[in-house]
């Protein structure tokens, strides 16, 4: 196919007087001879590089064919045409175009089965053709939709996964990012819709893996790492744009529900914090701005204690619009202020209020949350006390001895604090304790600092006798 060829006749004139000609004995139900005449000098037409009258030509041949009611000629005609030698881009453009706008009356007025085999000729025509990229990416996403269909519609477990997995295949397939022909808004549109697939297919791989008790590695993490990456795609300074507001809502949603999978609760509440951002959301005080509000301290609260998860928090508690909700204010406020949290305490004060809400509806959670308060706890009495007993930590904690030890380790491990157990003597020790290295360097800072205010001193006194012996001499 090629266009770079220069147009050697006009065949303007020639077209306009077989148009009618042709119009009249398609009418007259003679199809086949109309299109004999049209193939003719669209061949006449197409080596001479007329794109004019090439295009006008292979449309009128599709248009034929479809008032015939032709689909199978319609399929043949549209195949042909597009493989012809030497056949023009912007004819096969135009022509593939015209079809596509059949689709919908198809579907309706004639039935699926005549839709799919014209879905299917637009595949064909369109495969490996960069400048039908963006045509077949829209055929595709319509075909991906029939299957998705599909699969809510089927009998059978087995036909309704397969009719989800390829539905999400046909749309993995597509490479929309490189498109140069698509506009910014419809490639994020294609790869929103990529990642929602993918979401729908991982759950329901997960659901069988929960069922059978197999590996975890046989349910759907291959498709959890396909939705991380084309969230990565997705250019979100784009998503900032007020026209774009609706793609940003979706976006952040996917990759929350992608983030809870993973149980990474600071990302959790960190897609819920640019969307509380978004102008309309934010406008909405007693509604999704409020809602949204709650999941930022409820996801930021969940989150294992390190520099970002505190800057948040922090951050947080001293916005203006926390203030409003005070049960969440003051949770917020237990876990920035120095202060031990009792369990039972937090249990009765936020407890019946907490477990109604979705996020904590799960007992995983509801465990997360106490094992953040343990933390917190521990935190706090590393800072106060350089040495404790255990028995005398446990009874802060609330916990049993093994609870308590295995907590410890494990922020000793993450780098949260610094602590040693000395089990014989039952005493844990948060003072750590100075390398000979460390030590020699805080005496030599300590002996340049007495030196200084010696030094400092004697130059005083030095001063003070100068003035002395000059009131004497006076």
């Amino acid at each position: 196919m090629a266009d770079n060829k220069k147009q050697e006749k006009d065949f303007t004139t020639e077209v306009d007087s077989l148009l009618p000609e042709v119009e009249k004995i398609a009418k007259a139900g003679q199809l086949q001879s109309a299109l004999d005449k049209l193939f003719v000098l669209e061949k006449q037409t197409r080596n001479a590089a007329d794109l004019s009258s090439t295009t006008r030509l292979v449309k009128a041949v599709t248009e034929h064919c479809y008032q015939a009611k032709d689909f199978t000629q319609l399929n043949a005609s549209v195949l042909l045409l597009s493989k012809k030698h030497g056949q023009l881009k912007g004819a096969v453009q135009s022509m593939v175009e015209l079809v596509m706008s059949y689709l919908e009356d198809v579907n309706k007025k004639h039935g699926v089965e005549k839709w799919l085999e014209l879905v299917e000729t637009l595949r064909v025509v369109t495969e490996g053709k960069i400048f039908l990229e963006t045509p077949r990416a829209r055929v595709t996403l319509l075909l991906a939709h029939y299957h998705e269909k599909l699969s809510t519609s089927s009998k059978t477990p087995e036909e309704s996964k397969k009719s989800l997995e390829t539905a999400s295949e046909l749309l993995s397939d597509l490479q929309v990012e490189t498109y140069s022909s698509m506009e910014r808004r419809e490639k994020t549109e294609f790869i929103l819709e990529q990642m929602r697939l993918l979401i729908a297919v991982a759950r329901q791989k997960d659901e069988e893996v929960t069922k059978s008790g197999k590996e975890a590695m046989a349910g759907g993490e291959a498709e959890w790492v396909k939705v991380r990456v084309g969230g990565r795609k997705v250019n979100e300074a784009f998503l900032k744009e007020k026209d774009n507001e609706d793609l940003k809502l979706k976006f952040y949603d996917l990759m929350i529900q992608h983030a809870l999978h993973q149980t990474a609760y600071l990302d959790v509440a960190n897609y819920y914090y640019k969307v509380w951002e978004t102008p309309s959301i934010k406008e909405d005080v007693n509604g999704k701005g409020k809602t949204t509000l709650e999941h930022i301290v409820y996801y930021v609260v969940l989150a294992p204690h390190n520099n970002e998860q505190s800057d948040m928090m922090h951050r947080l508690f001293i916005d203006p619009a926390l203030v409003k909700l005070e049960l969440h204010y003051n949770l917020v406020k237990c876990f920035t202020t120095r202060e031990l949290m009792r369990w039972p305490g937090i249990q009765q004060i936020y407890g019946e209020f907490l477990k109604k809400t979705p996020v904590f509806s799960s007992e995983k959670r509801w465990e997360d949350l106490h094992m953040r308060v343990i933390e917190h706890n521990i935190r706090v009495v590393s800072e106060y006390y350089t040495r404790i007993t255990i028995t005398r930590l446990t009874s802060l904690l609330d916990l049993t001895p093994k609870q308590t030890e295995e907590t410890l380790a494990r922020l000793v491990v993450s780098g949260s604090i610094w602590a040693r157990v000395d089990r014989p003597a039952g005493i844990i020790n948060f003072k750590k304790q100075k390398n000979p290295e460390d030590v020699m360097n805080d005496w030599s800072s300590d002996m340049q600092k007495l030196l200084g205010l010696v030094e400092k001193a004697w130059m005083g006194m030095n001063a003070a006798q100068a003035a002395q012996s000059r009131v004497v001499k006076s």
